[in-house]
């Protein structure tokens, strides 16, 4: 019996081990972004209304979820800012935002296309493909076309 209860114990420690080995890349590649709701939302230093106003987020401004803490969310913006916003404020929409001075979108995903239109730093845009480092983006004013994954962040949320 004692055998028994030795082998269980070692089976389950392994299971646990390879577990959590094989869980931690999909851990890893499954970082959550939201999106802010609606204008003038507040990003705050604490989980509560009574914490510090760090700054203020407009509609369709993608975050990063770093931690949760009851209601809240704790999120890093695409400069690395870090604060805090109330989770009902935010939806699971994709958005990602231009990181650059100055994108060109393009009529295909390469540099070899004819350039659409130069955007610039803090755009949001809707991702709505992604083929070989570039992603198909549409505008709230109608307006479609790719640029280079690496002027967007997030640049993985596709």
């Amino acid at each position: 019996m004692r055998n028994f209860k030795l082998s269980s114990l070692a089976f389950s420690l392994i299971a646990l081990f390879l577990l959590t080995i094989c869980a931690t890349p999909l851990l890893a590649a499954t970082t959550k972004y939201v999106t802010v709701k609606k204008d003038g939302v507040n990003i705050r230093s604490g989980p509560d209304t009574k914490s510090e106003i760090l700054w203020e987020v407009f509609k369709d401004f993608p975050l990063q979820v770093i931690g949760r803490k009851g209601d809240w969310l704790h999120t890093r913006d695409f400069e690395g800012d870090k604060g805090w916003i109330f989770k009902n404020l935010v939806s699971s929409r994709k958005k990602v935002i231009v990181k650059v001075n100055t994108a060109n979108l393009r009529v295909g995903p390469g540099t070899n296309y004819e350039l659409t239109a130069t955007v610039k730093y803090g755009v949001v845009f809707t991702p709505l493909s992604k083929e070989n480092g570039w992603i198909k983006v549409k505008h709230d004013d109608g307006t479609t076309g790719w640029i280079a994954a690496k002027l967007l962040w997030p640049a993985d949320s596709i």
